[in-house]
């Protein structure tokens, strides 16, 4: 299993340009299912969780692969079944994606159901209620999520969830309307530029929607897609964290390639840090070097502070003088990085979904252990300004969404090395 080793202590200076956006590609490439032809998708990263959905098109019966270096290729003319099987969805819960296609596609759909994970509960209950609005008959049964419908119709669903709006359950439901019959309005509906980017892609196939946004999407369903090319937008979380890094450890860092727009929770709770922060056309930047401040933050729904940041910022606030609170509003049980944290010399505690964090002045660096994917990024965060060596197990979860992490660090001046193991 690879690990990756960190020295601390080296000044992160220049530029870095970051990849398209994992949580865009992944529906997108679903999206492709509902169109028979060939769809080319630009900007894709060459990402774990791209690998797994490309696994399960394949076995759906799609042509499906890399045709450049972040140029991929669907053709999904011929499919060959209907069913996702538990091995290939296992790997990644947004394989549930392929429900909504291949019910728009086909009527008919099996397809495993993703259950828990570490990050704590994420039911798929608002998938399966949206879709049986829509017509489709649904059943769990032996593990696997079982829909069916002659004919899907359109209807007004309430997304509105128990942390809030549902991003899988939008597109879920987006992917099976845009061939419903009549009208269909998702209220409550999740806001995230990756929901926006998707539905993009679906009116370049010929969809009709409208809102998408908003909290109200409306989509007039439409009798036929058709194939479409289409490049996706930048990752707002890959930029998010190479932001904080150069918080943390920066003399000036620049993020290439970044929306500005898609940032602004972020970059305004950095500014409120104390970070000095700046953007041009195409790049956000940080210039390090500066006394920060301790901060109380709320992770939310777009457009509030992600929840895919919450432990890269709680390692900046680790060695930020003063009490820091950081309380988690969508997956209350995301705290799995705290312990490891602690391991290198951070004092943080948990007092029901709020993080308490009282900085320190220097981590020290030790073995420690990635149990999710942000998690393990916010460990390599750490490594760069802990004293000595610090060696993060368990990767596997950071090349689920990050794109040569190890690589675009080292090209900053980090002392950065993947073990091969």
């Amino acid at each position: 299993m690879d690990k990756i080793e960190i020295t601390g202590g080296r000044r992160l200076e220049g530029e870095i340009r970051i990849g398209g956006a994992k949580n865009a590609a992944l529906p997108i490439m679903a999206a492709c299912l509902l169109a028979p032809g060939r769809s080319v998708i630009r900007n894709v990263p060459r990402l774990r969780d791209v690998g797994s959905m490309l696994a399960i098109l394949r076995h759906l019966g799609a042509e499906a692969g890399f045709v450049a270096d972040n140029e991929l290729a669907v053709d999904a003319s011929k499919l060959s079944g209907h069913r996702a099987p538990y091995e290939l969805v296992s790997t990644m819960r947004a394989s549930i994606l392929a429900l909504g296609a291949l019910l728009g596609r086909s009527g008919r759909a099996e397809v495993s159901a993703p259950g828990g994970c570490v990050i704590g509960p994420r039911p798929i209950d608002l998938h399966l209620e949206g879709l049986k609005k829509l017509g489709a008959e649904v059943e769990l049964e032996h593990g696997y999520v079982r829909a069916a419908a002659r004919e899907l119709n359109g209807a007004e669903i309430d997304l509105a969830g128990r942390f809030g709006t549902s991003v899988g359950a939008t597109i879920n439901l987006l992917l099976a309307a845009v061939r419903a019959r009549g009208t269909t309005v998702l209220l409550n509906a999740a806001r995230e530029p990756e929901v926006v980017d998707t539905a993009k892609f679906l009116r370049a196939m010929g969809a009709r929607i409208e809102g998408a946004g908003s909290s109200r999407i409306t989509v007039d369903g439409v009798g036929e897609l058709s194939p479409a090319e289409y490049e996706i937008i930048p990752d707002r979380i890959e930029a998010g964290t190479y932001l904080v890094a150069g918080a943390l450890a920066g003399g000036e860092v620049s993020v290439i390639g970044a929306r500005p727009d898609h940032l602004e929770a972020v970059t305004s709770t950095l500014t409120r840090c104390g970070v000095a922060v700046f953007a041009g056309k195409g790049l956000v930047g940080v210039r390090g070097g500066r006394s920060l401040k301790s901060l109380e933050v709320v992770t939310q729904p777009y457009p509030g502070f992600p929840t895919d940041m919450q432990a890269q910022l709680m390692t900046l606030l680790s060695v930020v003088s003063g009490t820091s609170l950081i309380t988690e509003k969508i997956y209350p049980e995301r705290f799995m990085h705290i312990p490891e944290l602690n391991r290198l010399g951070a004092r943080i505690s948990l007092e029901d979904s709020t993080a308490v964090v009282r900085g320190v002045e220097r981590l020290s660096g030790a073995p420690v252990m990635a149990a999710d994917l942000r998690a393990s990024a916010a460990l390599i965060l750490a490594g760069l300004v802990a004293e000595g060596r610090t060696l993060v197990d368990r990767i596997y979860h950071l090349d689920r969404g990050y794109e040569r992490m190890d690589e675009k660090l080292a090209a900053l001046g980090a002392s950065i090395r993947r073990i091969l193991e």
